[in-house]
């Protein structure tokens, strides 16, 4: 930080640790934050010609917000990234403004770039199948295709983020009827693990070369260490290649698969939201236009009006 002046930097590291303790952000979130508003500030601190202290930043006008955002564009960011660090920026001087005492309408009053909203991405039923059948083969040890076997359908089946099945311990095994989920926010949900979650995991305990203990991972890595996303990452690259499976069939895109199949066959959306854990259920309604979407593609390709 050393572009950004000491009593900015020791603002921007009080509203982390806001961001932290009060909103329950993620470890992912707290550095994004980080990085786009240490980023703005330091962008400010070279358009003005000098480090900018509280006083000065609070009297950046509409301009200087303009300026920054036509260089972030020039340099290629996307509008959809630069969309995420002006929500960032704002948010940090909505705090700061209330902090010390002065008008941020200068910032908050900036529109962020349009862009198209992606959909979610998910797998068909027989490509998830096919994907975890394939994972099942690749590892040359038995105890890790089980793990991995066991990761990506409990991704599946129970509709979690990888960081959520990745945090399950030793505490919580045999898996239970249902699972006490802590999510983004701090958010607990309730998710009931279908049985074959529960085979797939009861498969990889019984393999597991590492003493299983109620506060150490429940997933291993090779030399016994917690496991973490790359590997599971990796692992489906290898599969998706093998099958022909778009670069879109990562981990996450199971956890999608595991909503728009529940939506498929009927399930109640505001359920789905609670299973999924999003706070809002406009997050959750992506995965109705991902439902609209094929049923437009099945009347484009078989109507004979279409």
């Amino acid at each position: 930080m050393t572009l950004i002046s000491p009593a900015a930097a020791d603002a921007l590291e009080t509203w982390l640790s806001h961001q932290r303790a009060l909103k329950g952000a993620s470890p992912n979130t707290i550095t994004a934050y980080q990085g786009d508003v240490v980023e703005f500030l330091a962008f400010i601190t070279e358009y003005k010609g000098d480090r900018q202290g509280l006083a000065a930043l609070s009297r950046i006008t509409v301009t200087d917000m303009r300026a920054w955002m036509a260089q972030a564009r020039g340099q290629g960011l996307a509008a959809r990234s630069l969309a995420r660090k002006l929500s960032a920026v704002k948010a940090f001087y909505r705090w700061l403004a209330e902090r010390e005492g002065f008008e941020p309408t200068a910032v908050l009053s900036v529109r962020a770039p349009k862009f198209q909203k992606k959909l979610p991405r998910p797998l068909a039923e027989d490509a998830a199948r096919n994907l975890i059948d394939a994972i099942e083969v690749q590892a040359q040890k038995p105890w890790v295709a089980a793990r991995d076997v066991a990761v990506v359908t409990l991704l599946w089946g129970c509709g979690l983020r990888i960081s959520e099945a990745l945090g399950l311990t030793g505490a919580q095994a045999p898996l239970p009827d249902v699972l006490r989920i802590l999510g983004k926010g701090g958010k607990e949900r309730v998710v009931p693990v279908v049985p074959a979650a529960r085979t797939a995991v009861d498969a990889y305990l019984r393999l597991c070369p590492y003493p299983l203990a109620p506060d150490q991972p429940l997933f291993r890595a090779i030399r016994g260490g917690p496991l973490n996303a790359g590997a599971i990452q990796k692992v489906m690259a290898q599969a998706r290649m093998q099958l022909g499976l778009p670069a879109s069939a990562t981990p996450h895109a199971m956890r999608h698969s595991f909503a728009t199949h529940l939506l498929d066959a009927g399930g109640d959306l505001r359920a789905i939201q609670e299973l999924l854990g999003h706070a809002s259920l406009s997050t959750t309604q992506a995965y109705t236009a991902v439902d609209t979407a094929r049923l437009m593609e099945v009347y484009d390709r078989a109507h004979p009006k279409a």
